[in-house]
């Protein structure tokens, strides 16, 4: 949690979160969906939205391709 009045702290999960609701939430109905089913999918997304998402911010890279073009990951 970031400290009271200061949201920068917040400003990277407030993001991954709006986009979370965008590309994966809304578009799709999950009332029939039981909570197995939701946590596999919300599993899926971060690994795709990690690995395979390209980013123009970080020069057209996932953001492990970036990592991995800092030698920051492996």
């Amino acid at each position: 949690m970031s400290r009271k009045r200061f949201s920068p702290d917040n400003a990277t999960c407030e993001g991954f979160c709006g986009r979370l609701k965008t590309e994966l939430s809304y578009p799709r109905g999950w009332r029939a969906a039981t909570v197995e089913q939701f946590i596999k999918e919300v599993d899926s997304y971060i690994r795709w939205y990690n690995e395979k998402r390209i980013n123009i911010s970080l020069g057209a890279l996932s953001p492990i391709g970036y990592r991995q073009s800092l030698e920051l990951a492996t």
